[in-house]
C-alpha cells in the first residue's frame, strides 16, 4: 500500500517537473532569448556566452554544460532526491532549449512590444521554477545555488535568486546595450518577488478560528463532508461571561467556502476569525 502510494506520488512529481520546466522553456526560448533578456540564471549567462563566443556555440548547449557542473554540485550538498528531480528538470530544459533551436530558428523577438515580452519571459519562468521549487525539484543552474543558500541561511528562495542571479544580470550591461540592461535588472527583480509569491499561493489554505457554543454540528461537517479534523478547547467569553467552545481546523480555499456557508446557517451567532496560511506542516498538507 506504501509502496504503491509513493510511486503514484512520484508519478505525480516528475509530471509536475514536466509543467515546470515547459513553462520555462518556452518563456527563456520565444521570449529571453531573442530580446538579449539575461534575467539571471544560467540561460542568462548562456545569452551573453552566445553573444562573446558567435553562432559556433549554441545556447542550449552552454546551459547543458553548465548545468551538468552544477548538478554535480546539487548532489554532493543537496542530496540524491534533489539531484535525481533536478537531473530531469536540467536535462528536460536543456534537450527542449536545443530541439526549439532547431525547429524553430528565431531571427529576431516576436513582437516589436520590449515590455509585452519582457512580461512573458519573467511570468512563464517565475510560474514554472515555483511549481518546481515547490516539490523540491529545480532546473539546474543557479537555481541550483539558490537552494544550496536557502539550506544554509534563513534567506528567503527569492532572494537568494535574487542574490546568485545579480551579477550575471549586470554582464548584460557590458555585453549588449543600455536599454537591454535594464530591462534585465527589471526582469531580474520581477522575477525575484513572483517566485516566493506564486509558491505561497499554490499552498495557500485557510486557517478557521470558530467560537461557539455548540461545537457538534460543526466539528461532524468538517469530519464528514469535507474530510478534515479539528481540535476543540474550552472557553470563556469576557462581554457574556458565558462558557464557550473554540474550534481550530485547516482546509483549502474550496473547503473554505462551504464550511462558511454551512456555520453560517447552523450557527448565526458563531463567530468566526478565516485566516491565510500557506506553512501547513502535518498530516494531510506538507509531511
Amino acid at each position: 500500500m506504501n509502496q504503491n502510494l509513493f510511486q503514484k506520488n512520484s508519478i505525480k512529481d516528475y509530471v509536475f517537473i514536466t509543467l515546470g520546466v515547459s513553462l520555462v522553456v518556452i518563456g527563456v526560448y520565444f521570449f529571453k532569448f531573442p530580446n538579449n533578456f539575461s534575467i539571471g540564471g544560467v540561460t542568462g549567462v548562456a545569452i551573453i556566452l552566445s553573444r562573446l563566443l558567435g553562432p559556433a556555440i549554441s545556447s542550449g548547449t552552454i546551459v547543458l554544460v553548465m548545468n551538468l557542473i552544477l548538478l554535480l554540485l546539487g548532489y554532493l550538498i543537496l542530496g540524491k532526491s534533489f539531484g535525481n528531480r533536478t537531473a530531469y528538470g536540467s536535462i528536460l530544459l536543456s534537450v527542449s532549449l536545443r530541439i526549439l533551436e532547431v525547429l524553430f530558428p528565431l531571427e529576431k523577438p516576436l513582437t516589436t512590444e520590449p515590455m509585452l515580452e519582457l512580461m512573458f519571459a519573467v511570468l512563464l519562468p517565475a510560474l514554472g521554477t515555483a511549481i518546481l521549487f515547490n516539490i523540491g525539484a529545480s532546473t539546474g543552474g543557479t537555481d541550483i545555488i539558490a537552494m544550496i543558500l536557502k539550506k544554509y541561511t534563513n534567506i528567503d528562495i527569492g532572494r537568494s535568486l535574487l542574490i546568485s542571479d545579480f551579477l550575471f544580470t549586470i554582464m548584460t550591461f557590458l555585453v549588449f546595450d543600455l536599454t537591454t540592461g535594464f530591462f534585465s535588472i527589471l526582469g531580474l527583480l520581477l522575477k525575484s518577488t513572483l517566485v516566493d509569491t506564486i509558491i505561497e499561493n499554490l499552498n495557500l489554505n485557510k486557517y478557521f478560528t470558530i467560537i461557539c457554543e455548540n461545537p457538534k454540528p460543526i466539528c461532524d461537517y468538517i469530519l464528514h463532508n469535507i474530510h478534515r479534523s479539528a481540535t476543540i478547547f474550552d472557553a470563556k467569553g469576557a462581554f457574556a461571561d458565558k462558557d464557550k467552545k473554540i474550534i481550530l481546523a485547516v482546509m483549502n480555499q474550496y473547503q473554505a467556502v462551504h464550511l462558511r456557508k454551512f456555520i453560517k446557517q447552523v450557527d448565526p451567532d458563531a463567530f468566526i476569525l478565516i485566516t491565510n496560511t500557506s506553512e501547513i506542516i502535518g498530516r494531510g498538507f506538507r509531511s
